[in-house]
């Protein structure tokens, strides 16, 4: 058994952590643009990227290293540091020789604008302005944040049976260009369990496919994706069912933060597959419905067209049948095993649900037990309007 208590400290929830954001005049107005997380003590790290073939040079410089150790991460705005080839990398080379001499192998984060080189003098001079003692992690979390109306944090104490305890905490950026195959965000973990690299890399693997990999905004898979998750392992305490379960709630949380947080989305939607011949086939289908411009725009709309939440799970590519397949708003079925149930009064509760902020739709194939849930949103005219502006 254990308890997971709620704290507001983010990345700093955990024993020797450390985070401030500061403006370096990346961005206009003075606005927060660089971050930094310290550890007092050297950790293991485990990570998941992006899987788009263009990886940007931070991911690039990253996995240059081998089992490695760190105990700081720096972090920029507005500038993505991709598609710049080997320059890109000697550029991350050169600002980490400016560090702090108490960091150890440094990392860099980067997100942004694609097809720039990096700033590397105002990046340099900002870091001058870093005080590794500092724990202001909601400065930092805004630091991080690109076209995010707001910034996402969330740290959990965890109370173990036997007394003993560890914290997690994270803080995320992410609002487009976000795709169930890793999104376009970053996303920082911090943890004192003492927990072994191996088992920390299991675990993280297993928890991205049903939360970051679950969620998508417009179906654009970016450059930059990264999670790192960093252990000090200074609480002295571990239990990996309750570390699994912390993980996969904070990941979770963030994940649907970020859906929620969509370019111009107004609905965050839950996509609950069921019936399907496996689990595979059920994330096919879940992730198509979360993709599917023409289910976002009906969304946007508010208009209950369960045809295209049909035809998408008709064009998956799985096995599939009208006759076994049900279609549901939250409670409401609209469709159930070839029946056609859509009369007037059925449309009138149904737009009720649509106009709600939060809600799910649920498609039982009804065919064996595959199942998968998926995170998406609507797609309406601000979601051009900031990507037609988006380097300006």
């Amino acid at each position: 058994m254990f308890k997971l208590i709620n704290s507001e400290l983010g990345v700093c929830a955990s024993n020797g952590f450390f985070a401030d954001g500061i403006s370096a005049g990346l961005k206009l107005n003075n606005a927060f643009d660089m971050a930094f997380i310290y550890s007092q003590t050297p950790c293991e790290i485990a990570s998941n990227f992006t899987t788009n073939k263009m990886t940007a040079a931070p991911i690039r410089h990253f996995r240059a290293k081998e089992n490695f150790q760190t105990n700081f991460v720096l972090i920029n705005a507005k500038n993505a540091n991709a598609m710049t080839g080997k320059a890109g990398v000697e550029d991350i080379n050169e600002i980490l020789l400016h560090c702090d001499s108490k960091v150890i192998n440094p990392v860099m984060s980067s997100t942004g604008v694609i097809g720039v080189r990096l700033p590397k003098e105002k990046i340099i001079d900002g870091m001058k302005l870093f005080q590794l003692d500092n724990k202001n992690p909601s400065n930092a979390a805004k630091a991080i944040m690109t076209t995010d109306s707001f910034s996402k944090e969330i740290a959990y104490k965890v109370e173990l049976a036997d007394g003993t305890s560890f914290n997690i905490g994270a803080m995320a950026k992410g609002a487009g260009m976000i795709n169930p195959a890793m999104a376009t965000m970053l996303c920082f973990i911090t943890t004192d369990a003492q927990v072994s690299k191996e088992e920390m890399q299991e675990i993280l693997d297993e928890c991205v496919k049903t939360t970051f990999n679950a969620a998508s905004v417009d179906g654009d898979t970016s450059t930059n994706d990264t999670v790192m998750l960093l252990s000090n392992a200074t609480s002295g305490a571990y239990d990996k069912e309750a570390f699994t379960d912390a993980l996969h709630r904070i990941m979770l949380f963030l994940a649907r933060e970020m859906v929620k947080d969509g370019e111009g989305a107004t609905k965050l939607v839950t996509y609950k597959v069921t019936g399907a011949k496996d689990d595979k086939e059920a994330e096919a289908v879940a992730k198509a419905l979360s993709d599917s411009l023409l289910v976002k725009t009906a969304l946007y709309g508010e208009d209950p067209n369960w045809g295209r939440i049909a035809s998408t799970v008709g064009a998956a590519g799985v096995d599939a049948s009208e006759e076994t397949l049900s279609i549901s708003f939250d409670d409401l079925c609209v469709y159930e095993n070839g029946k056609l149930l859509f009369d007037s009064n059925m449309e009138e509760s149904a737009s009720k649900v649509m106009k709600k902020d939060t809600f799910t739709i649920s498609c039982d194939l009804g065919i064996a037990d595959g199942k998968f849930t998926s995170f998406g949103c609507d797609l309406g005219y601000e979601y051009v309007k900031i990507n037609a502006d988006y380097r300006t």
